[in-house]
């Protein structure tokens, strides 16, 4: 059965920001329970596993991802990263615990049975750019979780993702927030959900010497890296304009007290509870912007 949409002149866009997502899939149950389906959906780094949970409409998942999958031994840890796995065990993650039978297993016949479209960004370490996959590029689940790990693989913390040949590393790199590429489909109204609080600025990077060591060899990398807080604070800057013209509904979390590698299972629960009481308070604004009766 087809999974119809009813939203198609606006962009659903899911910011990155590994843990931290558990707010953002709180909202994307308060969207789902509300039948609120977007015909198009961006998301980078966590923030395209929040899409492709949101396509499958699978509320179980969308909370499982970032809240009780953290039980698993074998999501990972110091003990994976010192096993050259990453602090996100993302062979298991993306690879393996998506399959049927398996700890969280994707529904994949409901992805491709949904009419949505979508874009999910990873940064190509060879050809120093921002790539964005849509539904065209995908064959088969494992296309898809591919690229999905390859959006989300953090430098330093994760090793990068080979597609294709071509080497892959989280596409938050550059921004974070695939507004690019939701205005490159032509959209001119957004709604878009953050993992930061509203006001926050984001400042130089951390571990300058170990990211020289680590991409010596990508120098152009490492000036996208560097240069992150420069580009993420500008395109807040517009999203803020956005706002004011009331072209984009922006869904900041009320507090945001977990940093992207959080792994306790009690504040992840009680940051999806935040999504899911923010959502709450906040849908009869949104079905006003979206133009849906309330």
């Amino acid at each position: 059965m087809e999974l119809k949409s009813n939203i198609f002149d606006t962009a659903l866009i899911f910011e990155g920001g590994g843990m931290r997502a558990s707010f953002t899939s709180g909202i994307v149950n308060t969207l789902l329970e509300n039948e609120l389906y977007f015909n198009y959906i961006a998301g980078i780094s966590a923030g395209s596993s929040c899409t492709l949970n949101y396509l499958s409409r699978d509320k179980k998942r969308t909370k499982a991802s970032f809240v009780d999958f953290v039980k698993d031994p074998e999501f990972g840890g110091w003990r994976t990263f010192l096993r050259g796995k990453g602090f996100f065990n993302a062979q298991y993650i993306y690879c393996e615990s998506c399959l049927p039978g398996s700890t969280l297993p994707y529904n994949f016949e409901n992805f491709l049975n949904n009419e949505a479209d979508f874009d999910i960004g990873a940064f190509n370490m060879d050809r120093s750019e921002l790539v964005y996959w849509s539904r065209k590029d995908v064959e088969k689940m494992e296309d898809l979780m591919l690229m999905v790990r390859a959006s989300s693989s953090l430098p330093i913390f994760m090793p990068p993702t080979k597609v294709k040949g071509e080497m892959y590393i989280d596409g938050g790199i550059q921004c974070g927030i695939a507004l690019d590429a939701a205005m490159n489909r032509g959209f001119e109204k957004f709604v878009i959900v953050l993992t930061r609080e509203k006001g926050y600025i984001k400042g130089p990077p951390n571990r300058k010497r170990i990211l020289k060591r680590l991409f010596k060899s990508y120098p152009k990398t490492l000036e996208t890296i560097m240069n992150r807080y420069i580009e993420y604070n500008k395109t807040m800057e517009y999203i803020k304009q956005l706002e004011r013209e009331n072209k984009a509904f922006v869904i900041y979390p009320d507090s945001m007290p977990i940093d992207n590698r959080e792994k306790d299972i009690k504040k992840l629960e009680e940051m999806y509870q935040l999504g899911i009481n923010q959502g709450n308070r906040q849908i009869n604004d949104l079905k006003q912007f979206l133009g849906m009766p309330e």
